[in-house]
C-alpha cells in the first residue's frame, strides 16, 4: 500500500503515543510505501528528513504538488516533473504581476515552481486576482484563511498524487491519503480512500463530506490516520494494530546507565577464557563516572569481543563491575566481533571522524560501507541500553563513537532522558558538513535532552552546525566570563547558547571542561621512588633548562611544527645553546594504525636533522622517546620542567596541561605552562602562555618567554592556574554535568 500523507498538522500532528505507534508500525512494516505530500519545498522538507524518529519517505510531493522527488536520492522523479515544468511561467514573472498588489506579501520561505503570498480572505475573492492567474497560465489555490499559492497550470497535490500512483502502478483501493486543510482538498477527492484527520480545517470538512471514500476521524493528526487504517482494513481486517515498543520491549532496573565505548575494566584471553583485570592505562574519568553508582542501580554498556568460534547466544552479558565497593552497577556487555571493532572504532572513526572534527578534513577517508557497520554498531548499543534501563531512566553517553545512539535509543524508548557529552573537539560548520552523514549525526544528537562540550566555542559550533539542518529557535543564552576567556584567545566566545527549540524537542546545551583526579596525582608522588627519580633528573639537567612535550603520535598534535620552531628557537638564540634540552614524550598509536607510520618518520628525521645540526660533546638539543611512560615517572618529568610546551593544532582539552599544573603545584615548582590557544584547555586555564602553533615564530617567541620568565610571574601564574585545577577536579566535572541533566542547575553550563 502507499500512505500519501500531508505533514503539518497530519503526519506530524497528534498526541506524542499517536505519533510513535503509526511510525513505528511503519517501520515495521516494509510493504507500506509513503509519499509526503506537502506545501513545502523539497529545502523545508529537508529538516525532517534528519530526524530519525519520522520514517524516511519512499516519495515526496513538494510545493503543493510542483515537485516530486524519490525520497532516498532526492532528485527529481523527471518522467513526472518534465511536463510541469513545461507548463510553470517562472517565479520572476509572477512576483513582476503580483506588484499590482502591494498589500499582499509574498511569503518567505523557500518556493520552487510555486509563488506563495498571505492574503485576507476578502482580497483572495478579488476577481482581478482570479483575472492575474488566467493571464498568467497558473492554478490559484487559497487554504487556511491565509495562504494564497500560484502553481502550474493544472497542478496541485490531487493531480500529481495520481500521476505518481499511475507511474508506480498501484491500485486506486491499495492508496490511503490523509490531510487537514483546503490544499489538501484535490488529492482527498481525487477517488482514493482518504481520512480527514481531527481538526481539520472546517471547510475542508464540509467540502469532502459527500465523498463516499473520505471518513473523517476524531483524532487529530497521527492518531486520525491510525482510525483510517482501521476503518478500511489495511493490514488486515484488524486494521494497524501498531506495535508500540515502549509498551512491548523489555524495561529495565537500571536507574542510570552509561554508555561508553571502554568497560570500567580490561579483558584478556588465557587459554581461550576470559580474564580480567585493573585497566593497565588508567585516567580519572572511568573511577569518577563509576561512583556516581554508589547509591543508584545502574548499568555501563560497553563492547566486549567474542572470538570467532563463540557462538553469540553464550555470550555472558551481565558482569559485576566491583561488587564490594559498587554492589549496584552491573556491566552490559555488547557482544561485537574483532572485525566490527577494527572497522567501527580503530578504522571508521580514526579515519573519517577524528580528522574532520580535528578540522584535517583533507585526510578523512569516507566509506559508506564502513557507516553501516558504525550505524549496525550503534544500534547495538541502543538496544542493550534500551534493555537496561528503568522507566523514565538517565542515560549518559559519551562521545563521537557513539553519534548515532541517541537516535536509535529515542525512537525504541522515548521516555528516557537522554544526555550525550563530546569528549573531542567540535569543529565549525564549514568543516564539519563535509562529513557525508552529517543530517544524521546532528538529528541523532537533536534527540537528546542535554548535549555538552568541554567549551563554550564547541557548544556554538555545534549550533551553527544544527542550525544548518533544522530549524531552531535559540531559548536561551548565557555569558561565558568569568569562567572562561572571552577575546583572550582562538578558542574564546563571548555569549554561548544554552538552550535550543527544534520544533519537536528542547535541548539544553553545557560547557564542561573535564578535570582531573588529583588524588591520582598526590598517589603518584607519594610512590616509593618517585623522590628518587626526580633527584636523577634533577642531577641529569643540573644546569640546563629543560623544556618537557608529552603528547600521542598523532597529527593534531603539532609535534613537527613544534620541532621546526625548536630549531629556530636555537637558530635565533645561539645563546640557548648547551643550556636547554627539548625532552619529547611521545606515546605510539596502536600497531593497527598505520596512518601514522609517516608521521613518525617525519618526527624521527626532523630530531636527526636537529641533533646532527646543533649537539655538541655533552649536550643533546631532542632526547625524544618514543614510548609511554608509566604515570609515576610521568610525574616526575613533570615536576623537573621548567618549561611545559603543549602545542596542539586542534584539541578537544588537552589533560596534560592540567597534569602538569597540578604536580608543579603539589611540589611547589614554578614551572611555565606554554599551550596552544587551540587548545580546549587554553579557554580554562588563565595564566598560561598562549601561543599560536601554526605560527612558528610565535612558538619560537613564547617558548623562549616562558625559559625567560621571572621567578617571581611564573609563581603567581602557576598559582592561578592550580588555582583553577584544584577547584574544578574531576569530581566537580561529573557533579555538575548531572546536575545539568538533573536541571538542578542553571541552564546547562558550568559556572
Amino acid at each position: 500500500m502507499l500512505l500519501a500523507t500531508d505533514l503539518d498538522g497530519t503526519f506530524l500532528g497528534g498526541a506524542p503515543e499517536d505519533r510513535l505507534s503509526l511510525y513505528q508500525t511503519i517501520a515495521a512494516h516494509p510493504e507500506i510505501q509513503l509519499a509526503y505530500v506537502s506545501g513545502r519545498s523539497l529545502e523545508a522538507i529537508l529538516p525532517l528528513l534528519s530526524d530519525p524518529t519520522l520514517p524516511q519517505p519512499d516519495y515526496i510531493v513538494a510545493d503543493v504538488g510542483a515537485s516530486l522527488y524519490h525520497g532516498d536520492t532526492l532528485q527529481p522523479i523527471q518522467a513526472l516533473q518534465d511536463p510541469i515544468d513545461e507548463c510553470w511561467p517562472g517565479e520572476s514573472r509572477i512576483a513582476s504581476a503580483m506588484s499590482r498588489f502591494p498589500e499582499i506579501v509574498r511569503q518567505d520561505e523557500p518556493q520552487i515552481r510555486r509563488c506563495s503570498y498571505y492574503c485576507a480572505p476578502e482580497q483572495a475573492e478579488s476577481p482581478e486576482l482570479a483575472a492575474l492567474a488566467d493571464e498568467l497560465g497558473c492554478e490559484m489555490l487559497y487554504s487556511a484563511g491565509r495562504y494564497l499559492d500560484f502553481l502550474p497550470q493544472g497542478v496541485n497535490k490531487g493531480s500529481s498524487l495520481q500521476k505518481l500512483v499511475e507511474w508506480l502502478d498501484i491500485a486506486h483501493d491499495d492508496v490511503l491519503v490523509a490531510g487537514d486543510t483546503m490544499n489538501d482538498l484535490a488529492m482527498l477527492s481525487a477517488g482514493f480512500k482518504a481520512v480527514c484527520v481531527g481538526d481539520a480545517e472546517p471547510e475542508l470538512l464540509e467540502r469532502t463530506r459527500p465523498l463516499p471514500k473520505v471518513m473523517h476521524a476524531s483524532a487529530a493528526g497521527c492518531g486520525g490516520i491510525i482510525e483510517a487504517f482501521a476503518h478500511f482494513g489495511f493490514l488486515g481486517a484488524r486494521g494497524l494494530a501498531a506495535e508500540n515498543r515502549r509498551d512491548t520491549a523489555h524495561t529495565g532496573k537500571a536507574e542510570l546507565v552509561m554508555v561508553y565505548h571502554r568497560l570500567p575494566y580490561e579483558e584478556y584471553r588465557v587459554d581461550g577464557k576470559i580474564r580480567r583485570r585493573r585497566p593497565t592505562s588508567p585516567n580519572g574519568i572511568i573511577p569518577t563516572l563509576q561512583s556516581f553508582f554508589a547509591n543508584q542501580r545502574g548499568s555501563w554498556i560497553a563492547w566486549s569481543i567474542y572470538e570467532g568460534d563463540e557462538e553469540p547466544e553464550d555470550f555472558v552479558v551481565h558482569t559485576s563491575v566491583d561488587a564490594k565497593q559498587y554492589p549496584l552497577l552491573t556491566a552490559a556487555r555488547v557482544a561485537l566481533t574483532k572485525e566490527q571493532v577494527d572497522i567501527f572504532y580503530k578504522r571508521f572513526s580514526k579515519e573519517a571522524f577524528w580528522p574532520t572534527l580535528h578540522t584535517f578534513w583533507e585526510r578523512a577517508r569516507f566509506r559508506e560501507e564502513d557507516w553501516d557497520t558504525y550505524c549496525e554498531v550503534n544500534r547495538a548499543f541502543a538496544e542493550r541500553t534500551a534493555e537496561e534501563a528503568a522507566e523514565g531512566a538517565l542515560i549518559w553517553i559519551h562521545d563521537y563513537n557513539l553519534w548515532m545512539v541517541p537516535a536509535y535509543l529515542r525512537e525504541l524508548r522515548p521516555d528516557l532522558r537522554i544526555a550525550f557529552f563530546h569528549h573531542t573537539y567540535f569543529p565549525s560548520a564549514d568543516v564539519f558538513n563535509v562529513l557525508p552523514w552529517r543530517r544524521e549525526i546532528v538529528g541523532s544528537l537533536l534527540q537528546c535532552d542535554y548535549v555538552a562540550f568541554h567549551i563554550p566555542r564547541q557548544v556554538e559550533n555545534f549550533v551553527d552546525v544544527a542550525r544548518g539542518v533544522v530549524p531552531l529557535t535559540t531559548l536561551s543564552r548565557q555569558n561565558c566570563a568569568p569562567r572562561f576567556l572571552t577575546y583572550g584567545c582562538a578558542v574564546g566566545l563571548e555569549t554561548m547558547t544554552t538552550a535550543i527549540d527544534t520544533g519537536t524537542r528542547v535541548v539544553r546545551l553545557g560547557a564542561h571542561p573535564v578535570g582531573l583526579d588529583l588524588g591520582r596525582i598526590r598517589n603518584a608522588l607519594e610512590q616509593d621512588g618517585a623522590e628518587a627519580r626526580m633527584a636523577e633528573l634533577r642531577d641529569e639537567f643540573e644546569g640546563m633548562k629543560l623544556i618537557l612535550s608529552v603528547e600521542r603520535l598523532d597529527y593534531t598534535k603539532g609535534i613537527l611544527e613544534k620541532l621546526k620552531a625548536y630549531e629556530l628557537l636555537l637558530d635565533e638564540n645561539p645563546e640557548l645553546r648547551g643550556k636547554v634540552t627539548l625532552v619529547s614524550i611521545c606515546v605510539p598509536a596502536a600497531r593497527e594504525m598505520t596512518i601514522y607510520d609517516e608521521l613518525q618518520t617525519q618526527i624521527e628525521q626532523t630530531i636527526g636533522h636537529i641533533n646532527g645540526r646543533f649537539a655538541d660533546v655533552g649536550w643533546t638539543p631532542v632526547q625524544f622517546y618514543f614510548r609511554g611512560f608509566p604515570f609515576e615517572e610521568l610525574m616526575a618529568w613533570y615536576a623537573m620542567a621548567d618549561v611545559m610546551w603543549i602545542t596542539p593544532l586542534r584539541d578537544g582539552l588537552n589533560l596534560v596541561a592540567k597534569e602538569f599544573v597540578a604536580t608543579q603545584g603539589l611540589t611547589q615548582g614554578c614551572g611555565v605552562l606554554v599551550l596552544s590557544e587551540f587548545a580546549g584547555a587554553a579557554a580554562e586555564l588563565k595564566g598560561a602562555i598562549l601561543t599560536n602553533p601554526h605560527d612558528l615564530h610565535d612558538l619560537a617567541r613564547t617558548c623562549y618567554l616562558g625559559l625567560n620568565l621571572p621567578r617571581a610571574e611564573a609563581q603567581a601564574r602557576l598559582r592561578q592556574l592550580n588555582d583553577i585545577v584544584e577547584y574544578n577536579d574531576i569530581r566537580r566535572w561529573g557533579d555538575e554535568f548531572i546536575a545539568a541533566i538533573k536541571d538542578e542547575g542553571d541552564s546547562g553550563a558550568s559556572t
